[in-house]
């Protein structure tokens, strides 16, 4: 990789800054508030952890797949 070439991640949000942050920022904000609201509730940690790792692993799978999009689209745009 040469040192004019940016990560992917970064190319990702600078092309597309809104989506990029929505899908990212979204679910680990709900995650977080539903953190908190089970510590305020006195609800069980285990369903506030657990929706936390789901929130999470769909802000994985969703910027990946918003990735693929990009790229695809990128490659189409080339031929």
């Amino acid at each position: 990789m040469s040192v004019r070439e940016s990560l992917p991640l970064v190319e990702l949000f600078r092309a597309t800054p809104a989506t990029s942050c929505l899908l990212t920022l979204g679910p680990a904000a709900l995650a977080l508030g539903q953190l908190l609201n089970s510590y305020l509730n006195g609800v069980s940690p285990l369903v506030a952890v657990g929706f936390t790792v789901v929130m999470l692993g769909f802000a994985v799978v969703a910027l990946r797949h918003h990735a693929a999009e990009y790229r695809l689209r990128r490659l189409e745009s080339d031929l």
